[in-house]
């Protein structure tokens, strides 16, 4: 779909405030309430806009560790990809996945309440997948830079 400079300022716009309203968004783009939302309805349309969500603060939830795990699997398999990928789905901790090139296969992000939690996630349920080789993590100290806006 082509976008033009007022759609990726729009999508700028609600990626840092998904509520922000039709009527505050066309002050900000020179535009119509009206027009905003017909532009807003197009990309999503399009699929450039897949949905909206609150953002939380993990520890105003009292989910004080963040980590990124790397998995590095023992087999290639379709079924043990779908046995993983099964797994990834019913673990709350794991809040993104993706798979990699590299040494390891995949690179999770979990939240924790806390080191004996993520311990039990690595200990007592990756490290016993059948098909998982190695286990990899990295604590996060501290975040300097949350999720940003993607570049439009």
């Amino acid at each position: 779909m082509e976008r033009d400079s007022t759609d990726n300022r729009l999508l700028l716009a609600l990626q840092s405030d998904a509520q922000t309203t039709s009527e505050k968004l066309g002050q900000m783009l020179d535009l119509s309430a009206s027009q905003v939302g017909r532009r807003r309805q197009r990309l999503e349309a399009a699929g450039v806009i897949t949905g909206y969500r609150a953002q939380l603060d993990p520890e105003a939830l009292g989910l004080g560790v963040q980590a990124f795990v790397q998995v590095q699997m023992a087999s290639h398999s379709k079924e043990t990809a779908r046995e993983f990928a099964t797994l990834l789905d019913t673990r709350r901790e794991i809040v993104a996945a993706w798979t990699l090139t590299g040494e390891a296969d995949y690179l999770l992000r979990v939240y924790c309440s806390d080191l004996r939690e993520l311990h039990r996630l690595v200990h007592d349920v990756l490290l016993p997948h059948h098909g998982v080789a190695r286990v990899q993590s990295q604590i996060v100290m501290h975040e300097p830079k949350r999720d940003a806006p993607l570049p439009t």
